[in-house]
């Protein structure tokens, strides 16, 4: 038996395996992508009814929508010419604001992506909002909450349990969705791993760049998040976030990369 559970855990994760664009990475998603997208569709319509919506006549709202709008037809545009429309065939985009004081933005499947208020305050004006924003499109894009979910989903049920899990345990899974994308919490508490972090600040400045914004902003934003905290937060190897310095310091790294994108 222990045999068979063995096989099939390799099975599905042979057959899982999948490339993020332009990283390369390898990465293992076990779940359906549309059964997340269906998630995140209902979760964010929950989600928007029972927060305060920003009016979409407000300029604050339009600038998070149109810069929303022009990275993620950039991002389209170059799927689409590298053959890899797929990624994004079902997604329906759309980017609000929500009045409240964290300092936050979250994107789930499908292109659903929400800001905070509190956080235009750092973001400063549409570069920096392009940072944040791009941020959170590389997550959905690299369709990193599918592969945390699939890791936890592995680590607590195993690859025989999968199926269990979704049909079974629906509930169980439906607040595991919501604590990986972390929908109501704050930017130093997101479910993802160093690794997903880095590569999103990563492919962030790549899009960014593709939309004409130019990647160094991605510096100058992580600085006033740096003076912002003070300095202050729990070591790198205690945080599933690396530290503004480290976070600086790999966008200084990357900034030549993201550079060949650029489209001004």
């Amino acid at each position: 038996m222990k045999r068979n559970t063995l096989l099939i855990g390799l099975l599905l994760f042979l057959v899982a395996c999948a490339t993020v664009p332009i990283s390369g990475r390898r990465q293992v998603r076990m779940l359906p992508e549309g059964m997340l997208v269906n998630m995140a569709m209902a979760n964010y319509q929950s989600y928007m009814a029972a927060n305060e919506v920003v009016s979409a006549s407000d300029p604050r709202a339009r600038l998070v929508r149109e810069t929303g709008e022009k990275i993620s037809r950039a991002v389209v545009d170059y799927l689409e010419e590298t053959g890899q429309a797929s990624r994004v065939q079902d997604f329906d985009w759309e980017f609000q604001l929500i009045e409240s004081d964290h300092v936050n933005a979250w994107a789930m499947p499908g292109g659903k992506i929400a800001f905070y208020t509190g956080i235009l305050d750092l973001t400063q004006d549409e570069n920096g909002l392009a940072v944040v924003m791009s941020h959170e499109i590389a997550h959905v894009v690299a369709r990193h909450g599918n592969e945390r979910m699939s890791q936890q989903l592995m680590l607590t049920m195993g690859a025989i349990g999968l199926d269990v899990a979704l049909q079974e345990q629906a509930q169980e899974t439906r607040d595991l969705f919501m604590l990986i994308y972390n929908v109501g919490g704050t930017l130093g508490s997101l479910a993802y791993s160093r690794q997903h972090e880095y590569e999103a600040d990563a492919l962030g400045m790549t899009f960014m760049a593709m939309a004409g914004y130019h990647p160094e902003h991605t510096i100058d934003f992580w600085e006033r998040m740096l003076k912002h905290s003070g300095g202050a937060g729990p070591p790198a190897f205690l945080s599933t976030h690396p530290t503004n310095e480290d976070r600086i310091k790999a966008a200084r790294d990357y900034l030549p990369e993201a550079m060949q994108y650029y489209n001004p």
